[in-house]
This record gives structure tokens, C-alpha cells and sequence, in this order.
């Protein structure tokens, strides 16, 4: 099978290597390991067929993360059949319309989720597997499972899909970016060369349903490490469990991060077995990143992309320190980097547009949508991200926000982010987000949403407009102060920047 980038493949292989390994261990301490993500997969692959799957079909998953995610993603590939992963935090309007645009043939889904109102919209002849994902991992799937079955692998073909991944939404309706074989692979290369080994022990702190597993499976079956699942994430849970498990790296969003360093108990936790921290999914800003380099005291590398693109850039851990603080660092290997106007023109560095990324990773389509395919790509095949940033003379790509997040006060543009990155380090400040509230005179003007970090006193708006003052510019300060408890976010944990903006609108 060539070098086994199909997905069956790798586990196969994965499965002879690491044999009895835990590839997985439930909160209860029950593990999943290679062998059995193997042995289970084709039961559940048969079962697949058996009840009328084929490939091309779309296999939906409403799952926690957890060991039935991973087999039932397995198995759909072994028959070449597609996943489309549905977080199950997300709304019942959110589920529904991720089905929709999934069309699947069948839908795997917990029990609470098996019966909720909008299974009915799933298409008609499509069937509804409940299932009990909190069951011992090595028994996950029982109602699918045929004893000792093995399914045919289907024939090689780079250009088969394998994954539907769905965009957060936050600016609108959902999109499937559609990953095929060819794809993931290349994602493969560029996390580790297709290399064996080297895997650690790691924390599953964001869902399966992301970017970062649907994409990643293929390489972290290499590695042969062990992650430790979640039932719920809490920072104290987080950081008990890294203790508990020795935890080696620590991957995830800025939130999360942020949140552990903020908690009581960090300071008497013992965090020496992390090696490493990658942060991404959302802007970290440079607080953030030198809080953790120096409380965890290891290297923290920061990761930037968008679902379509798979792939982006990022820092090493053996680049200079500061390129983490001030930029998202650099291509990676295979990734080509621009920066274009409204025309699609290449602009030359130190100039602010889109930021386009190209390479072999980028998703092959939206799902049945050809026209919004069509419009974010560029004509020579870039994705179109919607962030605006610019590279600087190092190579660097610095963010400065997205284009639907721009505020325009008194004839100048605002970028929300580049605020936020400059208020987040004031000694008061857990947690901000900047939105823009009408004024009669200006047109908009900013509204900084503080979170106060614990034990401080709540900062006043001039506190934050002198901590601003000569490092932004006078019309970037913020010119009104909301104080919350939390901030709003997204399943994902990102800053829900429609909710946000009502916050301020219901506020004034």
C-alpha cells in the first residue's frame, strides 16, 4: 500500500508497532490502545457496511472526544467512507445546520444527542446510530461492532475524501472543507516528515471535531504517544492531570493556557515533566506566551492557519523567543505566504492585506459548495484567510485582526486585535476583547470587554488609555470600559465576536 498514507494503513501499521500501548485513557483509566483502535475499527467498519455505508457516503459524528470518535473516524475510512466530525458543544441551530450541509448517509451520535430536534434534519434514508460513548474504550461502539470481522480495503486513491471538517461559523453559516487523502498527507509531512516514533504524553484538550485531530491523526498514530482525555475541561483538572500522568507537551488554545497559569494551584503543581508548549487555534498574545515560557520555564512555539488552508505558519522552539511574542512566525515547509489587496495583488512585505496560504494541504473543496469554494481561493490556488497581517523583514507574519472585525473611527481603521495584544499586558487585565459601539460623532468607537485578573483592582478606561499611550495610536484607544465576568466564546473557545458586540450593544 505505498507508504500506507491511508488511514487504515497507519493504524494497521501503528497497531504492530505499539501493539498494547495506550493510544488513549479515559478519566475512569481505561485505555484504548493501538491494537485494540485497530481490532475494533474493522468490527465497526463491517458494521458500517452491514448497515448500508459505502464509500463516498458521509459518516456523521455527534461524539464527545473520546475512543468511539477515533474508531468510528477509523472505520468510515477503512470502507472509504467520510467523516464529518460535529462538535457536540455546539447549539442544537449549529448541529442542525452542520448536518445539512453534511448530507449523511448515516449519523453516530451519543444518547442525549441521538434524539435531539435536529436529527430531523438529516436527509431522508439516513440512519441514526445511538451510542454509549462513556462505555469502557475497548468496548466503544457495540451496537456497530461485528465480532471479528475485516472489511476489504478499498483500492488506493490520493484524491478519496476522508474528512469534512466545518469552520467555526462565528461570521457566519458553517462551511465543510473537504480533506482527501492527498491532503492529510501532506499535513503528515510537514508536522513530522511521515517519521515513526518520538510520540510523548499529552492532554486531549480540544475536539476531536477540530482541525488539529481530524487532520493530525495520521502523524500522531506515528508517534506512539498516549493522550489523556478530558470528561470535561477545567484548568484545575488540567493541571492535576499533568502532575498525575507526566505530562510531556502541552498543545492547545491560548484560553486554555491562560487559564491554567491564572488558577490557584498552579504554583504548588508540579509541571516539570512538560517539555514544550504549541499554542494555537487563536491569537496568543505576547503576555501570554513569555508568562507561560517563563512560569512553565520550557520553550512555547506558536501555530497559525485556517481550516481550509490545513497548514500555515509558525514558530520553532529554537527560534528566538521573541518571534512567538510578536508575530506567528514564519512559513512552514512547503507553505507559500502572501499578503494581498482587494485585488488578489501580492503585496511586498511590511504592507498590510489578506493573508493567503498555499501548499499541498489546503482542502480540496467545501462540501457541496462550489460557489463559496470558488471565492475563497485565489486565482493561482491560495486560500483567502480573512485575517489581515503583513510580514516583516525577518519573514515574520504578524497579525493585526480579521477584515470583518475592523472598525473604522473618525476615517481610521481599527483592528480589534491589535488593541487587545496591547491592553492584555496591563497587571490587571485576565481577559480582553475590544468591539466597536456607534458614536455621533466618529462613526464607532472602541469598547474594551475586561475580564479582572483575580486578587487586582478593576483597571479604570484611562488605566488602559495610558498603558495604550505610545504604543498605539490615539484613535486605536479604547474610549469606553466594560467590566464582565467572562468573556463570551465559541465551542471552540475563540472570542464570539457576534455575541460580544451585543454585550456592548444591550450595555448601551
Amino acid at each position: 500500500m505505498g507508504d500506507g498514507t491511508m488511514l487504515g494503513a497507519i493504524v494497521a501499521e501503528a497497531a504492530g508497532r505499539y501493539g498494547d500501548t495506550a493510544l488513549y485513557v479515559a478519566p475512569d483509566g481505561g485505555t484504548l490502545s493501538y491494537g485494540e483502535l485497530h481490532r475494533v475499527s474493522d468490527e465497526v467498519a463491517a458494521g458500517l457496511s452491514a448497515a448500508g455505508v459505502r464509500a463516498g457516503d458521509v459518516v456523521a459524528l455527534l461524539l464527545p472526544s473520546g475512543a468511539a470518535y477515533a474508531v468510528a473516524y477509523v472505520a468510515a475510512a477503512k470502507i472509504g467512507a467520510v467523516t464529518a466530525g460535529v462538535n457536540d458543544k455546539l447549539s442544537p441551530p449549529e448541529r442542525r445546520r452542520c448536518l445539512e450541509i453534511a448530507r449523511p448517509a448515516l449519523v453516530i451520535a451519543s444518547g442525549e444527542l441521538a434524539g435531539s430536534t435536529e436529527m430531523g434534519s438529516v436527509h431522508d434514508g439516513a440512519g441514526v446510530v445511538e451510542v454509549d460513548p462513556d462505555g469502557p474504550p475497548a468496548g466503544t461502539l457495540a451496537a456497530l461492532r461485528t465480532s471479528g470481522a475485516v472489511v476489504p480495503a478499498p483500492p488506493d486513491d490520493p484524491d478519496r475524501a476522508v474528512a469534512v471538517v466545518f469552520t467555526s461559523g462565528t461570521t457566519g453559516d458553517p462551511k465543510g472543507a473537504v480533506f482527501c487523502e492527498r491532503q492529510l498527507d501532506a499535513i503528515s509531512v510537514a508536522d513530522g516528515g511521515r517519521r515513526w516514533g518520538n510520540g510523548g504524553r499529552g492532554l486531549a484538550s480540544t475536539s476531536f471535531a477540530h482541525l488539529g485531530y481530524m487532520t493530525k491523526l495520521f502523524q500522531a498514530l506515528r508517534g506512539g504517544g498516549t493522550s489523556f482525555l478530558m470528561a470535561r475541561w477545567s484548568a484545575g483538572e488540567a493541571l492535576a492531570m499533568v502532575a498525575r500522568h507526566r505530562i510531556t507537551t502541552l498543545g492547545g488554545i491560548p484560553t486554555q493556557v491562560a487559564l491554567m497559569l491564572a488558577h490557584e494551584s498552579f504554583e504548588t503543581t508540579d509541571v516539570s515533566s512538560v517539555k514544550a508548549i504549541a499554542l494555537g487555534g487563536g491569537p496568543a498574545t505576547a503576555s501570554l506566551v513569555r508568562a507561560a515560557r517563563e512560569r512553565f520555564g520550557v520553550p512555547v512555539v506558536v501555530r497559525y492557519t485556517c481550516t481550509e488552508a490545513g497548514v500555515g505558519v509558525g514558530t520553532n522552539v529554537d527560534d528566538p523567543p521573541e518571534d512567538a511574542e510578536v508575530s506567528v512566525g514564519r512559513a512552514r515547509p512547503g507553505v507559500t505566504l502572501t499578503i494581498r489587496d482587494d485585488s488578489d495583488v501580492v503585496l511586498p512585505d511590511g504592507e498590510t492585506g489578506q493573508v493567503c496560504l498555499a501548499s499541498a494541504a489546503v482542502m480540496a473543496r467545501y462540501h457541496h459548495d462550489p460557489d463559496a469554494t470558488t471565492a475563497v481561493l485565489t486565482a493561482d490556488g491560495a486560500v483567502k484567510t480573512g485575517d489581515l497581517g503583513y510580514v516583516d523583514e525577518r519573514g515574520r507574519l504578524h497579525l493585526v485582526g480579521r477584515s470583518k472585525e475592523m472598525y473604522v473611527r473618525g476615517g481610521y481603521n481599527v483592528f480589534p486585535l491589535e488593541v487587545e495584544n496591547v491592553l492584555s499586558d496591563h497587571p490587571a487585565v485576565a481577559h480582553v476583547a475590544v468591539a466597536p459601539r456607534p458614536d455621533p460623532v466618529m462613526g464607532e468607537i472602541g469598547v474594551a470587554v475586561v475580564v479582572v485578573r483575580a486578587g487586582a483592582p478593576a483597571p479604570t478606561l484611562e488605566d488602559l488609555r495610558a498603558h495604550g499611550r505610545g504604543r498605539l495610536a490615539a484613535y486605536k484607544l479604547p474610549e469606553a470600559l466594560l467590566l464582565t465576568d467572562e468573556l463570551p466564546r465559541t465551542a471552540m473557545e475563540k472570542i464570539d465576536r457576534r455575541l460580544l458586540g451585543q454585550m456592548v450593544t444591550d450595555h448601551w
